[in-house]
Order: C-alpha cells, then sequence, then structure tokens
C-alpha cells in the first residue's frame, strides 16, 4: 500500500454497495469484502481513476481535494464467516447470501411430474384472501419472480393457494396441490428410517451438521413439466421452475439426489434425511478431512447452506429434532416443552394434530399405544365426541411420561440384548436393553403397537406371542447384527 503497510489477504466472500461522499458528491461504490487487516477499505484504480486523487509518491501520501468518507463498519453487514471455522474459509461459496439467490441447474435429478393416462387437470378455487394475506402474497410473487423460481403462466390448470400461520405468527404460502397429486405416478424411492440413521451414530465422538438452503427447491422441475405446477392467484398465473414444497414425489426426488451425491460417504461418515446433512466421525483427528469432501461436493453441485443454522465439530448437536451425544439419545427440550404446554383439545382434528406430534416421540415413551388408546379412538368416525376423565387421564399421562422420557443408549452389537415384552387388552410394547458398564440395564428403544381387530381377540398366551414376534421385527437390524445370546423376558 501507498504508506509501506502490508494489507492482509484472504477469500472474497461478499460484495457490498456502500454511499461514498467524494468531492463533494455521493457515489454507490461497490467494494468486494475480504480480510483486510485493519484498513476500513481500499480504493482500487477504478475509483482512483475517477476521483483524480493527487499522490505523492515520494512521501506515501494521496489527498482528495475534497473530504471522503466511507461508510462506517457498523454500517456494513456483519461478517457472514464469523461462524464458520477458518479451516473451511475457502467454502465460503457455499454459505454466500448471493449465491442463495441464483437459480440451480438442470440435473439428471430434476423432478419430472408423469401423470396417469386420460388425467385431466382443472383449475382449482381462488380462495379469498384478508388485506394482510394479500399484501404477503404479492410480496412472496415479487421476490420469487426476481429470483427466478416462478415466471408467468399461461396454463389452462391450477391450483389454489392459501396461507398458515407459523409459530412465530408470520404467513407461509401454502400451494394446495391435492388435485394434481391425485393423478401424479407416484415415486416409490423410500426416506430412510429414523431409527436406522441413528444405529450408525453408536461409534461418533464428533458430529458436524450442516443445514441446506432452499431445502426442495435446489432441484430444478423437469424441462417441458413446469405447466403442471401453476398456482392461482388475483394478481395471475404462475408456474415453478423448481421444486416446490407439496408436490407428492418431492421428497422421494431430493432423497435420491442426497443418497446419489454424497453415495460412497453414507453411512460411512455421513448420514443425510432430506436436506439435513450430519457429519460424524469417531476420530476427531480425521473429522475436518470429512466436513471438507462434503463442503466440496455441495460448492461443486451450486448446493449452498445456511450458516445460521450449522454446527460445526460439537459433541452434541440436535439432529432431526433428537440430541445425539457420545452417550446416546434424548429428546429435545423444545419439544418436550412443545407437548407439555399443549392445551387441552377440542376437537377431533386438534386430538389428532396432538397425537402427531406425540407420536414423532414415540420411541422415548414407553407403552404408547396403551397410554394414547383412549385419544385414539376419539379420532375414529364412529366415536362420537367426548372428553372425559379417561381422555384427560390419557392426555395428563403422556404430557409426564415425556418430562420423564429416559437416554437412550447407543446398540453395541458386541454385547448382548435384552428384550422385554408385554401385552394388554388392547396392546403390546416392547423394550431392547443393554447392561452398561454400572451393571444395569439401559434402554435403547421403545416400542408399542395396538393390536388390530383380529389381534385384539388373541388370547392372553397368543397376544404375548406376537409381542415378541414384532419386537423381533421392529429390531431386526440390531439383533441380526450380533452374534451374542438374545435374552427375551415375558410376563406370562
Amino acid at each position: 500500500m501507498l504508506d509501506g503497510t502490508i494489507s492482509q489477504t484472504g477469500c472474497i466472500w461478499h460484495q457490498v454497495t456502500l454511499t461514498v461522499l467524494a468531492n463533494g458528491h455521493i457515489h454507490p461504490i461497490s467494494f468486494l469484502v475480504c480480510p483486510i487487516g485493519n484498513t476500513p477499505a481500499i480504493l482500487g484504480m477504478t475509483r482512483l481513476t475517477a476521483e483524480a486523487p493527487l499522490i505523492d509518491w515520494q512521501q506515501g501520501l494521496i489527498t482528495f481535494p475534497k473530504q471522503v468518507q466511507i461508510a462506517s463498519e457498523e454500517e456494513a453487514d456483519p461478517n457472514p464467516l464469523a461462524q464458520l471455522l477458518e479451516q473451511y474459509h475457502e467454502f465460503a461459496k457455499v454459505f454466500g447470501k448471493e449465491e442463495f439467490k441464483v437459480l440451480p441447474p438442470h440435473r439428471e435429478y430434476d423432478i419430472s411430474i408423469d401423470l396417469i393416462p386420460d388425467a385431466k387437470l382443472s383449475p382449482g378455487p381462488l380462495y379469498g384472501m384478508t388485506d394482510a394475506e394479500s399484501k404477503a402474497l404479492k410480496q412472496h410473487i415479487d421476490k420469487e419472480l426476481a429470483t427466478g423460481k416462478i415466471r408467468p403462466s399461461t396454463s389452462s390448470t391450477g391450483a389454489p393457494v392459501m396461507f398458515v400461520k407459523k409459530a412465530d405468527g408470520s404467513l407461509r404460502l401454502v400451494v394446495d396441490y391435492q388435485k394434481l397429486n391425485d393423478v401424479t405416478h407416484k415415486n416409490v424411492y423410500l426416506l430412510p428410517r429414523q431409527d436406522d440413521l441413528m444405529a450408525k451414530l453408536r461409534h461418533a465422538k464428533l458430529f458436524t451438521k450442516l443445514d441446506l438452503r432452499w431445502g426442495y427447491n435446489n432441484v430444478r422441475i423437469k424441462e417441458g413439466d413446469e405447466w403442471k405446477t401453476v398456482f392461482r392467484t388475483k394478481y395471475g398465473l404462475f408456474e415453478y421452475l423448481v421444486m416446490p414444497f407439496g408436490l407428492t414425489n418431492a421428497p422421494a426426488t431430493f432423497q435420491h439426489f442426497m443418497n446419489d451425491l454424497f453415495r460412497d460417504l453414507i453411512d460411512v461418515t455421513v448420514v443425510i434425511y432430506l436436506d439435513n446433512i450430519l457429519i460424524f466421525l469417531e476420530n476427531p483427528e480425521e473429522h475436518p478431512s470429512h466436513v471438507r469432501e462434503v463442503l466440496l461436493r455441495l460448492m461443486k453441485n451450486q448446493l449452498f447452506c445456511k450458516l445460521s443454522k450449522c454446527h460445526f465439530h460439537v459433541t452434541t448437536v440436535d439432529y432431526l429434532g433428537i440430541v445425539i451425544t457420545p452417550a446416546g439419545f434424548s429428546m429435545d427440550q423444545r419439544k418436550i416443552e412443545a407437548v407439555t404446554s399443549w392445551p387441552q383439545p377440542k376437537t377431533i382434528k386438534q386430538v389428532q394434530a396432538f397425537l402427531g406430534f406425540a407420536n414423532y416421540l414415540r420411541r422415548f415413551i414407553p407403552n404408547f399405544s396403551s397410554v394414547a388408546r383412549p385419544l385414539h379412538n376419539l379420532t375414529k368416525k364412529e366415536t362420537p365426541w367426548s372428553w372425559g376423565n379417561l381422555e384427560e387421564a390419557a392426555f395428563q399421562e403422556l404430557k409426564r411420561l415425556v418430562t420423564q422420557s429416559p437416554v437412550l443408549v447407543h446398540s453395541n452389537p458386541d454385547l448382548p440384548y435384552y428384550l422385554e415384552t408385554d401385552a394388554s387388552g388392547v396392546a403390546m410394547g416392547a423394550i431392547l436393553s443393554q447392561q452398561g458398564e454400572d451393571n444395569r440395564l439401559h434402554p435403547i428403544a421403545y416400542m408399542s403397537k395396538s393390536f388390530s381387530g383380529a389381534e385384539a381377540n388373541y388370547d392372553t398366551h397368543n397376544k404375548e406371542l406376537l409381542a415378541i414376534i414384532k419386537a423381533l421385527e421392529e429390531w431386526h437390524i440390531f439383533l441380526e447384527a450380533t452374534d451374542k445370546p438374545i435374552q427375551v423376558f415375558t410376563d406370562h
């Protein structure tokens, strides 16, 4: 530099336009943002030529005829790499905000919307909206048009749109693709089972979690199928160029994309559920190289992460709503609080909503089906609505069990398994455990299932046998992987 100092160098991770006062005039100047040490800003040849300053080369001085003022550090955008470990700064592009606005390329994984023979798509209704919803709709359309995710359409069909409130009170647009989904050939590509994902983590000591931006929008609609995604609004018809939420084959398509991209790493150092990537390793010294490999593939495939939701080199991580440590699994405290603060249901839909949420946590709750039976009975079509003492007791007991849920330990195929089963009149339950260093049994998972119509008529002996069979089927991924004896305990 002119004063003899040497500027720091680093990756350019942002571009910002700042207002600069020069020669009595205000100029918008684009700056490339990167680490340059203690120097607030460097004006390059383009700006020096435009401003024609007086330069004293002998003394290393530069003088502008008028005062020049640049934006203060507080006026600039915060450093998006502040949370990123320095060893990963070369992958700054993966976390850059500008890249988030770039339409993803067409790939072999583009989603095709194949309709069943002779299927006909008709336009859906146009729902009424409040002033707030209309404003949100217009803003959403303008934003999506600007990013190129949607474009105006002349399609003869069109799905209706509506808004639902998020937990924070903001509005989320929902496109109702029910009619389109009804006549779409289904993609049978399976999503991974949660218990199967967790079973791969038993030796992990260190974790890195990456959260992809855009989610499904990282996948393009197959060229020629865009018209099928059209949605109707009072501001016109619009169709998607990227895969939106709501399409029946969206989850399968995205999982297929992720599985192929990381095929050689999956179940070795990576587990992936849709847009949630978890990198795990037993040896902490090798962990950074595997994180780099994942980031490199993301960068090459123009996939980007939201840095604020990523966590690097941690020993405790929240993944898919489950807290994972080297010792085992536990419920996310936020989910526990959500259940315990759940208001008493007043309608069948509210009961279904509660059961749907609680069901996600059932692997932590012993005898879930038996305890929840009165609530499940309320959701049957032939059952009239009646919230009495039995239903209230079941509701409160589920809340209590959630707060007392234990830590589930990782399975160890080198240790014997203990299987405890039980069967009542309406449901069966089981616990899979292993003995810890304290010589006590520690649960790996709980299972609970209701008996079907025919099964409910079995005698007690056969119900107990059925419970054993169902438990062996439920946990076969653990039990088939061991050469140790499996001890089964039943009370009949």
